[in-house]
């Protein structure tokens, strides 16, 4: 089972992480992530913008490429759009395993995709004014890491 959603409604992680195994017997391990908007005491508000249809084909591909490197049972990517605040939701990534490092490993890998290859964009609310977040150095280092030869522990 591979789900991959982008909305502006909130997700309850309790019920995705539960959506992973069920009906999975063979399910061993769920990995998940959750990232929310910080609050730095700068950033009123965080815009997400995304491209309609591109972008789900974006995560839908992020989504092959981890099921053709690790054994997976299930992949379920949510990704929110519209005007967040400090701390609320914006993306969940749940991965279901037979093995808790095929889990880890996936998680990993579909997070460290996402903010490199889809198309999102994000702009801040501050006190000085709106300004669009550019792409992190950081980021492109860790996605890097899972470049074909290359498998991190």
């Amino acid at each position: 089972m591979n789900e991959v959603r982008v909305q502006t409604a909130d997700f309850d992680v309790g019920a995705e992480i539960a959506a992973l195994s069920a009906g999975h017997g063979a399910t061993g391990a769920v990995a998940s992530f959750v990232g929310l908007v910080r609050h730095d005491g700068e950033v009123a508000a965080m815009t997400l913008e995304h491209y309609p249809g591109m972008t789900e084909r974006a995560l839908a591909e992020i989504v092959g490429e981890a099921k053709a490197r690790w054994s997976l049972i299930a992949v379920r990517v949510i990704h929110r759009v519209g005007r967040l605040l400090p701390g609320e939701r914006i993306v969940f990534v749940g991965i279901a395993s037979t093995h808790r490092h095929d889990a880890f490993s996936a998680c990993a890998f579909v997070m460290d995709y996402l903010k490199t290859r889809a198309p999102f964009w994000k702009k801040e609310d501050t006190p000085s004014g709106p300004r669009w977040v550019d792409a992190r150095e950081t980021d492109d280092f860790a996605a890097a890491r899972w470049q074909e030869g290359k498998t991190p522990p």
